[in-house]
């Protein structure tokens, strides 16, 4: 057969790219002169300018400028290695298909090809024009004996000088085990992972790729301000922390152990946002947010004092029914911005307007419920903290040498009162008695939180009861806080009860609040950005220094890192950092991080699985007889009965996928970039908790089963769950305020006494403020939204991501499970015996509903961790 081809047969190929001359959104932020507006305005008139002619520019650019040379994948030379083929170049620029997408541009290419070449494996470019452009694919077609061969690229290639005038390699869509790579692949295999880890020494550049582990020593900003300083998190048993991508910035003048801030942070070049796509939007505008809209509102609060509170529940539903009043100026500098146009929706007579989040879309006092209140313990944002109570009263583990008494004094008759008659024992027994408890997570940090400027919190505690129809009850809340002589004297705790009548009903709604604030900024610290965003890095980091793209397991896991990295690296830049949004507008202000540092020392990977964390909250029980071999303790649990499905559905598709390239345990044992990647992720990228005895051993096909579903699991259903969600519940302050500036009135002064003529008033004097409200509502707005290019869990960016059947078929199998579930979702909305799937709100549990829109939709599981 391949005799019929002469020696100069040519093979016809197509390249899609992206060139530069089509304006990136990381311009935006590079270029400030002009002020925002004139900024904005003026690239995206560049963009319409410049669109009519990217198609000449770039093909005369382009062609003669951009080389590529096949790698034989059968045939080797002297050494040993592929074949290198002769150079060509990109050709004529062919008609834009529709499928490519907006901004891509095809061109076509011939190679030279004879019999003795082989098989193309891999493919060396080179780019000598000066700007960077983005590789999408290269296609080859009629291959003797081989038919079309894919390259999956996305990957930003600049000049080759920036690379020591090194051509940049990619490799078809095959998947080889290490032990299994063609011969003459092996080389390049091992060379260009070797250039992804780089030498671990100075300043990464923009161009580079970078992956390299550093601690978090960038939050702080000493050199500008002492009162921004900032411990480092991670190499330290006093702060561990996960490990995020090394920049290698220079320190800061006062603390050598701390980089400095900069305005763009190193991220490895294809972890970049890059074109101007509906993500690239939701991310600018965060950081718009942090260096316009902040500074903006700042300036009216200290103008006006009066304007930082809101004086009734009215006020605050005119941010969404009616709108409020800003300066003028403030609207100029931030409407321009195109998240914007979205999030503030102006009249033009200088108002501000949110969207209506859906908490109040059907009643506007629902919020406000004793049943609501609980429901949202394991239907709400913050699914996955409330757990069983196994015995009256609840105890701290907090050290007491430190902390002196922590008990709680809560007791069973505090709590019979509202149990119908059930006595606590038996509702112990009955495993009826559920607690929230953020005690042990405030109160080592109360004195220095209440010692900032407006901060007068509580550490909480929340007891629940199971009733007759499936929902909870909220039965106690017990308010702590230090002992006013020192920390380790205890703690001076209270007991509130329910109550719907007079002052007691407004002290019940307030230490409802007191609550809410604790959850909020454990949610926003811990369950979301500690548990899903800062764990997940290192495994990323990892996969990229040690996983060639042509194992199976970098093939696996690959679609659940996209855009992490740089979301993460946003996040230290103007959401965590000293003084950023987080510090501004939640509870523990500065001591945020820390915070999350001192729960991560109790973090447990293997328990990031579902199931694992259900057992370990006392939330379910393994029976072999019930569904995914658990019995939930609480049967109506939107999270936990979801949230089951999508895991096994994960879990199915990890194991047949798995399955596919490791038949025994030796596989995997044998697998040395496998066995290099588990070591360096543990040791390094989680190198503070290496020597706890839960990680997986990866010795066995299981190991590598479980731990890839905790991690695709991680990435995509829980960060779902954990945050879309946002909005829709805390876009109304009133209902998930991030702030307590005041502790519950005692009886004889002024505050109780307005607490009793205005209880409204006294609420709002006491939860987020108004300029700290836009901030946060703003922010959580943004994270709250889809993309319109968002790729969902069961989705893949290219259906050439493998040429394996097999693998296909299984994937196919998993998105059609996902989209069974979508069903079985909607099916259970629509129950009304279960109570808490809507609740008083009226609300669906959407979050684990697989698929959505574009924009605030309450639902969507994306792949990865993208906002």
């Amino acid at each position: 057969m391949l005799g019929l081809f002469d020696k100069s047969h040519k093979i016809k190929g197509t390249v899609v790219l992206m060139p530069k001359n089509v304006l990136d959104v990381n311009e935006l932020n590079s270029v400030r002169s002009g002020g925002v507006g004139g900024v904005v305005s003026g690239l995206f008139g560049a963009v319409a300018d410049v669109t009519g002619q990217v198609v000449d520019t770039a093909t005369a650019i382009l062609s003669r400028n951009v080389s590529f040379k096949l790698i034989s994948a059968t045939s080797t030379d002297a050494k040993g290695n592929g074949k290198v083929g002769k150079e060509t170049y990109l050709e004529k620029h062919l008609p834009t298909l529709p499928t490519l997408g907006d901004r891509r541009d095809a061109y076509g290419i011939h190679f030279e090809w004879d019999a003795n070449f082989g098989i193309p494996g891999a493919i060396y470019i080179r780019n000598y024009t000066y700007d960077e452009f983005f590789l999408v694919s290269v296609t080859l077609e009629d291959i003797p004996n081989q038919g079309t061969i894919h390259f999956v690229c996305n990957s930003w290639v600049y000049n080759f000088k920036d690379y020591d005038k090194k051509d940049r390699i990619f490799f078809a869509n095959k998947t080889y085990l290490p032990s299994a790579t063609p011969g003459p692949l092996v080389k390049y295999r091992e060379e260009e992972l070797e250039i992804l880890r780089g030498n671990g020494t100075g300043e990464r550049k923009e161009h580079e790729r970078i992956y390299d582990y550093d601690v978090y020593n960038d939050l702080g900003n000493p050199d500008k301000d002492v009162k921004l300083a900032r411990p480092v998190l991670g190499g330290s048993s006093t702060y561990p922390y996960p490990r995020r991508v090394r920049t290698g910035r220079k320190a800061t003048k006062k603390d050598p152990k701390s980089e400095r801030p900069a305005s763009e942070l190193y991220m490895p070049r294809d972890e970049k946002f890059g074109h101007l796509k509906s993500s690239d939007f939701l991310t600018y505008g965060i950081k718009s947010l942090s260096q316009t809209l902040l500074p903006s509102l700042e300036n009216i609060f200290d103008s006006d004092l009066t304007w930082n509170e809101f004086d009734s529940f009215e006020e605050v539903r005119d941010l969404y029914e009616g709108g409020i009043k800003v300066p003028t100026d403030v609207l100029s500098d931030i409407s321009p911005i195109p998240v914007f146009k979205e999030i503030f929706r102006s009249d033009g007579e200088s108002v501000l307007q949110f969207p209506p989040p859906h908490v109040v879309q059907v009643s506007k006092s629902a919020w406000m419920t004793d049943d609501e209140f609980a429901r949202e313990m394991i239907a709400g944002v913050n699914p996955n903290v409330i757990r069983l109570l196994k015995e009256v009263p609840p105890q701290s583990k907090l050290d007491p040498t430190l902390y002196g008494d922590q008990s709680s004094t809560i007791s069973k008759e505090h709590l019979e009162i509202n149990m119908g008659g059930v006595t606590v024992e038996e509702a112990l027994n009955g495993q009826r008695l559920f607690i929230l408890d953020y005690h042990d997570a405030f109160m080592p940090y109360l004195t220095r939180i209440n010692a900032l400027p407006t901060a007068k919190a509580y550490a909480t505690r929340t007891i629940l009861f199971l009733k007759d129809d499936g929902t909870l009850k909220p039965l106690a809340i017990e308010l702590s806080k230090p002992h006013p002589s020192g920390d380790n004297l205890g703690a001076e705790s209270k007991v509130v009860l329910p109550a719907d009548q007079g002052v007691e009903s407004t002290i019940w709604l307030l230490a409802k609040a007191h609550v809410i604030v604790n959850d909020s900024g454990y949610h926003q610290l811990m369950s979301h950005w500690l548990n899903t965003h800062a764990v997940t890095e290192p495994f990323i980091i990892a996969t990229n220094r040690r996983l060639s793209v042509l194992h199976p397991i970098y093939k696996l896991l690959y679609p659940h890192y996209r855009d992490t990295i740089n979301i993460n690296g946003l996040a230290r830049n103007a959401l965590i950092n000293a003084g950023g949004i987080i510090e501004e507008s939640f509870l523990p202000g500065r001591y945020s991080l820390e915070m999350s540092s001192a729960v991560y020392k109790n973090w447990v990977f293997t328990d990031q699985a579902l199931p694992a964390d259900l057992i370990k909250r006392g939330l379910a029980i393994e029976d072999p007889s019930a569904p995914h071999g658990l019995r939930l303790v609480i049967e109506d649990y939107p999270y936990a009965v979801d949230g089951l499905e999508i895991w096994d559905a994960i879990k199915t598709w990890v194991h047949e996928y798995v399955s596919l390239y490791y038949p025994t345990d030796a596989a995997v044992q044998q697998d040395t970039e496998l066995q290099a990647w588990w070591k360096e992720a543990v040791e390094k990228g989680h190198g503070d908790l290496k020597e706890k005895p839960w990680w997986p051993k990866m010795q066995t096909t299981e190991d590598l089963i479980q731990s890839c579903s905790i991690i695709v699991w991680t990435a995509s259903a829980l960060h779902a769950a954990v945050n879309f969600g946002q909005y829709p519940y805390g876009g109304l302050i009133l209902n998930r305020p991030t702030l307590a500036r005041r502790f519950i009135p005692a009886e004889g002064t002024p505050e109780y006494d307005e607490m009793v003529k205005n209880p409204q008033k006294a609420y709002l004097r006491t939860i987020t403020p108004k300029f700290e409200t836009l901030i946060d509502l703003s922010v959580i707005e943004i994270l709250s939204r889809h993309a319109s290019d968002e790729i969902y869990l069961g989705e893949r960016e290219t259906p050439n991501w493998t040429t394996d059947k097999k693998a296909l078929e299984a994937f196919k199998r998993f998105g059609s499970k996902l989209t069974g579930i979508e069903g079985k979702i909607n099916a259970r909305n629509s129950d009304p015996s279960l109570r808490n799937r809507t609740g008083p709100v009226q609300l669906p549990y959407t979050l684990l509903h697989r698929s959505s829109e574009e924009g605030l939709t309450f639902k969507g599981i994306p792949n990865s961790i993208s906002i």
